[in-house]
């Protein structure tokens, strides 16, 4: 699935693209055409991949069963819905839980860095049509930051065409964001938790409270978030032994994981353009 999209966002890059009609009729004409999506497919599988395998390593460096990571395969814009692993044991102690959460989004993030510096070293402007309709992708601070570094802001009346590997790219940094969301058991609930378990869950809710405004006035997508994470539960279960105390090693990874996702995060993921 990951393979079809990066086919699709290839012959959009190549100004190849005609309809979604013509496209797939493409595919099953010539199936050899899901050869131009590799570079995308590769690149957002290999990002998944680190983040989840940040997790499973750790899991195994502490003693705590855990299963490699699943795939899920959906017919999404990037041909995924990422990917998980499972914890299938208790974790001993807070430093652990802040270890084992902070080390996928360090992962994901170190490999969306260069892949997001190859793409657009393959990326060139094009002029915005006034007239034309598109979705287009908000711009987290990592992104405008790499391209101011590479010399890559649009010119006035341009934007960058880009390379499917940016594109996988995004999807890594918008995942590592939404993980890292300091709610329940997502890795920023771990995280949060670690650092302040007396007050985990008041901050689980005031985060989940300020997606609603953001969803009225930004994204409305950010309104479902608020839904799923409530659904999913605000509480964090305990460690076997809380009262054991994190190094000043583990208050920097912690600052490190916010650090990320200031950077990796945007108010307004999608829009029409």
């Amino acid at each position: 699935s990951t393979a079809v999209m990066g086919a699709f966002l290839m012959a959009s890059f190549k100004n190849t693209f005609t309809d979604f009609t013509a496209f797939f009729r493409s595919i099953f004409r010539s199936p050899l055409t899901l050869v131009n999506g590799l570079p995308f497919s590769l690149a957002i599988m290999t990002i998944l991949l680190a983040h989840e395998m940040g997790h499973y390593l750790t899991c195994r460096y502490y003693g705590i069963d855990a299963t490699l990571p699943y795939f899920i395969p959906a017919p999404t814009l990037v041909g995924t819905m990422g990917a998980f692993i499972r914890i299938k044991s208790p974790i001993q102690h807070r430093a652990a839980l802040l270890e084992v959460g902070i080390a996928g989004p360090i992962a994901g993030f170190v490999l969306a860095v260069p892949a997001l510096l190859i793409a657009l070293a393959k990326s060139g402007f094009t002029t915005v049509s006034p007239s034309a309709s598109s979705v287009m992708l908000g711009e987290p601070l990592i992104f405008k930051a790499m391209e101011l570094i590479t010399g890559k802001m649009p010119p006035p009346g341009m934007e960058i065409n880009l390379h499917p590997i940016g594109f996988a790219a995004w999807f890594g940094f918008f995942a590592t964001a939404l993980n890292l969301l300091p709610v329940g058991q997502l890795d920023g609930g771990h995280v949060s938790y670690a650092l302040f378990r007396g007050i985990h869950k008041r901050i689980s809710e005031a985060l989940v409270f300020t997606l609603i405004p953001l969803g009225i006035f930004y994204w409305p997508g950010w309104l479902l978030w608020s839904v799923v994470l409530l659904l999913i539960g605000l509480r964090h279960p305990v460690t076997l032994d809380d009262s054991i105390p994190l190094t000043q090693r583990h208050q920097w990874l912690g600052w490190i994981g916010l650090t990320i996702f200031v950077f990796c995060f945007t108010p307004i993921p999608f829009y029409i353009n």
